[in-house]
């Protein structure tokens, strides 16, 4: 049996074929500058690898459906697991996915109410009892008297299969007509219907006109019915309306029978449980110019917002039904759980479930995430709170021998809660798995069993392997910029002196969400952090609020605005813009040139070289994406997409322009012996020394170069530079404009995926912003921001319905001082210089 992951030769994007070997069933961190290679490692090759090995044991029938990873550049690997990455970015945005779903204790509250759930009347809210054959035919005598009505027996309801030995079956029985997804037809005819969709079979048992002389076979009809269907019925009337009845449940009062409880009579992705109005999202559906289905922010008129049917939502579980029981908080929802009691066989049948859910719902306690509630959308979390709640569900499935591949978990989670974050990786460690955890976070750093360092740069300066081993092995090491910091040799300088606030914006009476209906004043000219522990109210106050409120003032914006009073002060901005994580473009066509309006200059540049000129060559020419000077094969992508049947896609270089992306006549113009791929394929800094006597492109690399990127390629594709990457290129963009000094800036947590010294870098980068005027606004848990800023507004003083007061607010001195403030209990070890973690 392998004790350790050993991996030779690892060389995928940056990493310089790097041997590494790692403990098997330790928590292991992998750290280092951004750009280093970290994610390269963990999860292109660790984790890429372990789930491409697993799947390759599936039949190529199953893996047809399932997108694979390539394999990674790596020579050998051996002693991996099966692998699971939990990253911020794999958590479904569809409206149908909730905490509660993924979670699976949704599932699981589903299978309680199914077997111990008590069924009362939607209409008149009475218990519900079965019914007996006899009453059944009476209630039809008394209904229908006088009129023909079709008797069905319900074989088969939402079920896969063909069904050919059922209709044989019912045939040699003497039946001759069958009812299949509300068609009717003959038994004879019938085809095997298609396997991989879901049916519904009834068979016509009788056709009978309701009247005294036809009681006796109407009898028959029941008996025959219940007996084939074990305790139900369906009649069809004439104008095609069904009635259903069983011999399990019926409202006497309101004469509403109910369908037997199964788990799926509580899906609302489920048409056996989901509201047949709005089938199951909760909002109304409207079909947009292109014909797509859009939800609207109008709540469904059926079931109001609560997706289920009536029938689903009259049966209950003590005092609530399913959907009261998801709007409560976690921590609510554990206490009522516990509360509830049973008698008899329902104690044995109810007590296993409740010990699995109470289980999975501490394990969301312990995550920091006791506000959630389980009808919460995973669209609607943020990527530390998606990311615990994946992990959540990975504690409760409780598997042995798996490789965890985790991205920065401790993102969003306050410096209160991160103890709690790491007993949970370790007890996920102890019940024997791999945990491989890249983090920059210093307090994970010191508990990590190991530590895996990579450095010393970025981009093509990384890659190499720096120190690794044990915190006490790796501190010494002169060479890792992990270890300066941790020994406290570098670090972020608290600032002499706090800026001078130049005005102040007021929110007033700001209610959304968990909001105290608080005035909020923040002020102007300043770099502000907006701090509390999470689901204390701070994004719904600076993006719900603030930022779409300032949006609907400034550019008339149409999006819905939080609830609150007004904004006072806004004639002191004229622009609000948020920086955000998310990639600067969706293709591999954008790129850092693109975005930050590089590549026009440059072209420009180029088509005023007298080969260009003489050529007659617009700036146009030197553009990938329009045809004329682009490679006409692969149309500027310089590479071509070959879709391969049971493996992942291949894209290969393409063969005519070698990946140049430019056709030959294009490539002979050059600039300083360079042509314009040679251009998109230098570094920053490359760059900057061929093209620093332009002034224009000069200031943008300068930029660049000034906030750590100088390591990037020019036309490196969009989609594989990092979160950390992409926000600082967008700031880099502002920076790059003429300024204002009356701007806006807001960010969320902007140290997501940034090691200390490129925090560091941002820190400076902001100031300068701030410098020029201009106010910034952070969301932000990372202390070193905290202390760097001039002004804290701290919410609390916990998640959730305890959250959403104002605990603290000043400078970060005055914070500090706040007895009642978690932020300022660790803020106060930091300015005075003690140690806040061991």
């Amino acid at each position: 049996m392998f004790d350790k992951i050993k991996i030779k030769g690892a060389a995928q994007h940056n990493l310089k074929k790097i041997d590494v070997c790692l403990p098997r069933n330790k928590l292991i961190v992998v750290t280092g500058p951004s750009g280093s290679g970290k994610s390269s490692l963990a999860f292109e090759t660790l984790f890429a690898e372990g789930q491409r090995r697993y799947l390759e044991c599936l039949s190529a029938y199953a893996r047809q459906y399932i997108e694979q990873m390539e394999k990674p550049e790596v020579e050998s690997i051996e002693g991996i697991s099966p692998s699971i990455s939990i990253d911020q970015k794999t958590i479904s945005p569809n409206p149908r996915s909730t905490v509660g779903t993924v979670t699976e204790v949704y599932d699981l509250l589903r299978l309680l109410f199914a077997r111990v759930g008590v069924p009362h009347c939607p209409r008149c809210g009475r218990e519900v009892s079965s019914q007996t054959p006899q009453q059944i035919l009476e209630r039809i005598m008394d209904s229908f008297l006088g009129q023909k009505v079709k008797i069905f027996s319900p074989l088969v309801r939402g079920r896969k299969g063909e069904y050919h030995r059922l209709f044989e079956r019912l045939s040699k029985k003497g039946f001759l007509r069958v009812r299949v997804d509300t068609e009717v037809r003959d038994l004879e005819k019938l085809l095997p219907l298609e396997k991989t969709k879901k049916h519904n079979v009834e068979v016509l048992v009788d056709e009978i006109k309701i009247s005294r002389d036809s009681e006796e076979r109407l009898k028959e009809a029941i008996d025959r019915s219940l007996d084939l269907a074990e305790g139900d019925l369906l009649l069809l009337r004439e104008d095609g309306k069904e009635v259903y009845y069983s011999l399990k449940l019926l409202c006497p009062y309101c004469e509403i029978s109910l369908p037997e409880l199964e788990p799926r009579s509580f899906s609302f992705n489920s048409p056996y449980g989901a509201c047949p109005q709005c089938h199951g999202l909760g909002f109304q559906t409207i079909t947009d110019e292109w014909g797509e289905v859009e939800l609207t922010d109008e709540v469904c008129p059926s079931c109001q917002g609560r997706r289920l049917k009536e029938e689903s939502l009259a049966v209950r579980v003590g005092d609530n039904n399913l959907y009261e029981l998801s709007t409560f908080p976690v921590s609510r929802l554990i206490e009522k759980l516990s509360s509830l009691r049973f008698s008899g066989n329902q104690e044995v049948i109810a007590s296993g479930i409740l010990k699995e859910v109470i289980s999975r719902l501490k394990v969301m306690l312990q995550l920091g995430i006791p506000y959630l509630h389980l009808n919460r959308t995973t669209a609607s979390l943020s990527g530390g709170e998606a990311q615990r709640v994946r992990l959540a569900a990975q504690v409760g499935s409780r598997l042995r021998g798996i490789l965890y591949v985790l991205d920065e978990p401790t993102i969003g989670l306050h410096q209160r809660d991160n103890g709690k974050l790491i007993a949970l990786l370790r007890e996920i460690r102890d019940q024997g798995n791999s945990v491989v955890v890249v983090e920059h976070d210093e307090q994970t750093i010191r508990a990590a069993d190991h530590i895996l360092d990579l450095g010393p740069g970025a981009g093509e300066g990384g890659g190499y392997k720096v120190a690794e081993g044990t915190l006490s092995q790796i501190l010494p090491s002169p060479d890792s910029l992990t270890s300066q910091y941790l020994r406290k040799e570098r670090k972020i300088p608290i600032p002499k002196e706090r800026r001078e606030i130049k005005g102040w914006i007021t929110v007033t009476k700001a209610r959304e969400h968990n909001l105290k209906n608080v005035d909020v004043r923040i002020p102007l000219s300043v770099m502000t952090v907006v701090t509390g522990v999470s689901g204390s109210g701070k994004s719904t106050l600076v993006y719900d609020i603030l930022y779409r409120g300032l949006q609907k003032v400034l550019y008339k914006a149409k999006q819905r605005v939080g609830q609150h009073q007004g904004i006072l002060g806004i004639e002191q901005i004229d622009k609000v813009i948020s920086v955000d994580q998310r990639p600067i473009g969706r293709t591999p066509r954008s790129n850092p040139a693109t975005y930050t309006g590089l590549f026009t200059p440059l072209r420009q540049l180029f088509a005023q070289v007298p080969d260009s000129r003489m050529r007659g060559y617009s700036s146009s020419r030197f553009s990938f994406n329009l045809p004329g000077g682009r490679c006409e094969e692969c149309q500027g992508a310089g590479a071509k997409k070959i879709e391969m049947h049971f493996l992942p896609d291949v894209f290969v270089t393409c063969d005519r322009c070698q990946g140049k992306r430019y056709n030959k006549e294009t490539l002979s113009v050059r600039y300083k012996g360079k042509n314009i791929a040679d251009y998109l394929a230098m570094t920053v800094d490359e760059a900057y020394e061929y093209l620093k006597a332009h002034p224009v492109l000069r200031r943008k690399l300068a930029v660049l170069m000034k906030v750590g990127l100088g390591y990037i390629r020019l036309g490196q594709p969009a989609p594989t530079l990092s979160g950390g990457e992409a926000q600082r290129i967008k700031l880099t963009k502002e920076l790059g404009r003429k300024s204002s000094g009356q701007t806006l800036f807001l960010l969320d947590e902007p140290t997501t995926g940034l090691h200390f010294d490129d925090v560091r870098k941002l820190l400076e980068l902001l100031a300068e912003l701030v410098k020029r005027g201009n106010t910034v606004i952070i969301i932000e848990h990372n202390l070193e921001v905290i202390k760097f800023s001039d002004y804290i507004i701290d919410l609390g003083p916990e998640g959730g319905e305890e959250g959403g007061w104002i605990v603290a607010q000043g400078t970060p001195e005055e914070v500090a001082k706040a007895e009642n403030s978690y932020t300022g209990r660790f803020l106060k070890k930091v300015l005075t210089g003690r140690k806040v973690f061991h």
